[in-house]
């Protein structure tokens, strides 16, 4: 019988599991490795190694009236797309609410998570972790969530560039950004086009700007002549296939989750012909700004992938404040290279926006036996490789459509299948389900990681609501 539960994560996936947890009877014991709840959303000004990092700017990108917990809306004066520091309000806000906090040991990082040597037969873990005197302690238990997130472990492709070893500029992960004084009068080439990498060229091109103005404005030739890099100071942006940009806002100025995501969209989308749909709502996009004047028309379709959500980019781009650019090719002693054979020299930095790794050196390296040493889930949740269905990944998915409520499903299924109220597959069903899955998102994305962490918003929470609820009817 499964009582006590390790969850690994105090943010919105941990909150939200906690609270599952209890509910359901069951002894959340959470581990924090920082002082506060939030995770991702808690923005420090240092770094910290194997933990999330937000720039100090960033607002999100999904609605509060979509992203909330469905039993705690988002408090009434909250911007329908808010600043990084109200969402983190918010977390504290449900935590108080549910008495969350009473379950959480803060700065204590969880070091492994093995299982006992009966597994097979109690399906229990041991979790080895430190707290911040430096104090080992291990504990069972019956159950682990971990949720402490994917966006840990940079990926930072240098090796891919030629010429980065002798390069006179500074290159970085998004990870380390922050803010964009360290680049302002600087002319920095942003790499790749997701969501970060939009904000963060965008808000390195208004500094860029701001300054070139201010000098301008001086009319002092020798002031000018001391700092004439600061007059060529420019933002690239570097994109390997391009994006569809969408603003936050849609119809009627309604946010574009709210409008977008919705049952009679999910219907048409099936319905219809994939590439009438596609021609739909590329010709709207295009009508707004046409994404191949602009350098920004991509290589897939628009349904195939996550679109860009930015509601500032082609404004920047109309302006000359920021240059599209194609594929960082490689780098000169002071300068960039991309793969249309144009060069830009006197480069100060190159911030790479290329993503994370999605490692989790605390579990088993025997899970991780994807084609590329990733975890293998069943439905983006339990590992298919276990005899007993007592571990959960929780977040490790990329789908169009806010994370929290597919999260907060996520814990009810997971719960239900530890305390044996619903049950999971075969081992050769759910590894041949997992593989079906990747390869059909294959045909719309290279890389066989990026595939696996696909799902469908509603389909997804469809099918998690039925083994919710179906199988403990």
């Amino acid at each position: 019988m499964v009582r006590r539960v390790a969850v690994v994560g105090a943010g919105s996936s941990g909150l939200v599991c906690i609270k599952t947890c209890v509910e359901e009877g069951l002894e959340p014991v959470c581990f924090e490795s920082s002082d506060d709840i939030g995770g991702l959303w808690k923005f420090k000004e240092t770094l910290d190694p194997e933990r999330s990092s937000i720039y100090r700017s960033l607002v999100v990108n999904t609605s509060k009236e979509m992203m909330c917990f469905s039993d705690f809306p988002m408090p009434a004066d909250y911007p329908n797309y808010m600043h990084n520091s109200q969402l983190l309000q918010y977390f504290r806000l449900y935590a108080e609410h549910f008495d969350l906090l009473r379950y959480i040991n803060f700065q204590t990082s969880v070091r492994s998570v093995t299982q006992r040597p009966d597994f097979s037969v109690s399906g229990q873990w041991e979790v080895l972790t430190i707290n911040s005197s430096g104090q080992e302690e291990k504990h069972v238990f019956d159950a682990v969530l971990v949720c402490s997130g994917h966006y840990t472990h940079p990926a930072l492709p240098l090796s891919d560039f030629p010429g980065h070893d002798t390069f006179s500029g500074r290159c970085f992960h998004s990870w380390e950004y922050k803010d964009a004084d360290a680049c302002r009068g600087k002319r920095v080439v942003v790499v790749g086009i997701g969501n970060s990498g939009g904000d963060i060229a965008v808000e390195i091109s208004r500094s860029a700007q701001k300054v070139r103005r201010k000098l301008l404005k001086l009319q002092d030739p020798q002031l000018l002549c001391l700092h004439p890099a600061f007059l060529s100071s420019q933002t690239f942006l570097s994109t390997r296939e391009g994006a569809w940009v969408i603003g936050r806002m849609s119809h009627s100025g309604l946010p574009l989750d709210m409008t977008g995501i919705t049952r009679l969209n999910n219907i048409l989308t099936q319905r219809l012909p994939k590439a009438l749909v596609n021609w739909v709502a590329e010709r709207a996009l295009n009508q707004k700004y046409d994404h191949r004047l602009y350098g920004l028309k991509p290589r897939h379709r628009l349904l195939d992938r996550r679109p860009l959500i930015n509601d500032d980019l082609p404004g920047r781009v109309l302006q000359g404040a920021l240059v599209m650019k194609p594929n960082l090719k490689g780098f000169k002693e002071s300068g960039v290279v991309f793969e249309d054979g144009t060069v830009e020299e006197d480069i100060h930095a190159v911030v790479f926006c290329t993503g994370y790794k999605g490692n989790f050196p605390f579990l088993p390296s025997a899970l991780s036996e994807g084609p590329n040493g990733e975890l293998t889930l069943y439905k983006r949740l339990f590992p298919p490789s276990l005899q007993q269905p007592t571990l959960a990944i929780m977040g490790l998915f990329q789908t169009k459509g806010p994370i929290m409520p597919i999260v907060e499903m996520q814990a009810r299924w997971a719960v239900k299948v530890f305390t044996g109220v619903s049950w999971l597959p075969l081992k050769e069903k759910m590894l041949e389900v997992t593989e079906s899955e990747r390869s059909r998102y294959m045909k719309s994305f290279k890389c066989p990681r990026a595939a696996a962490l696909q799902v469908e918003y509603i389909s997804y929470l469809d099918f998690m609501a039925e083994q919710v609820f179906d199988q403990t009817s």
